[in-house]
């Protein structure tokens, strides 16, 4: 055993990692916690966030029902979050039914890196919005901070373009809570460690789902 912690200390020196410590970690403790603060960061924002998320499963409906669509983006995590809303929602979350338009607007690398490469990267979304929303649709603007520009940007489009904003937000809201109206909505987790935030908002895609299937199909 002692030859093989010394083998992969070795290894990882090699590799430009710090040493490790002293005492051996226990890891199965480290995995506890993880799971306790998950189970924390989501019972608090249960109570938290109800109202906004059935509000925001509410206009996300209604905007279906009329025609409309939902267009979805973030970036790193966030983009990945988008991606499984759009998932969920173009294929099925729990129950059969017919496919809902939803777009993520992370998914197209070829647009991604030609509007970067022309522009920059604060128009990634919103040139695709500018393109894509017509009034009534949603934008659903996922961040875990509230300070990515081109998320920001998105916004701007999307005003612009009369759709309705649903902000997916984090930490202390940044200038994304800033930009938001009375007629938007906003689903902020609290919190400060993005780890913990990135996983209560995939629950709360989740809820909204459930929701979505609910208003559609009945509970």
């Amino acid at each position: 055993m002692r030859s093989r912690l010394a083998e992969r200390h070795a290894r990882m020196r090699n590799l430009g990692y710090p040493p490790p410590p002293v005492l051996p970690m226990d890891l199965e403790h480290r995995v506890s916690q993880q799971f306790a603060s998950n189970i924390e960061h989501a019972s608090q924002a249960a109570t938290q966030l109800a109202g906004p998320i059935a509000r925001a499963s509410g206009e996300i409906v209604e905007s279906l029902l009329q025609g409309g669509k939902a267009l979805s983006c973030g970036n790193g995590g966030s983009a990945s979050l988008a991606q499984h809303f759009m998932a969920k929602m173009i294929h099925r979350f729990d129950r059969e039914r017919p496919g809902l338009p939803v777009v993520a607007l992370s998914s197209s690398s070829s647009t991604l890196t030609s509007v970067a490469d022309d522009l920059d990267c604060e128009h990634i979304f919103s040139t695709q919005i500018a393109a894509l929303g017509h009034p009534g649709d949603i934008l659903l603007a996922i961040s875990a901070t509230g300070k990515s520009a081109n998320v920001l940007r998105a916004v701007e489009a999307a005003r612009e373009r009369q759709m309705s904003i649903i902000a997916l937000n984090g930490g202390e809201g940044g200038q994304l809570s800033d930009m938001l109206g009375e007629r938007d909505c906003e689903i902020r987790v609290e919190g400060s460690s993005v780890p913990r935030i990135q996983e209560v908002q995939l629950l709360v895609l989740h809820c909204l789902c459930d929701l979505i299937d609910a208003q559609l199909l009945g509970s």
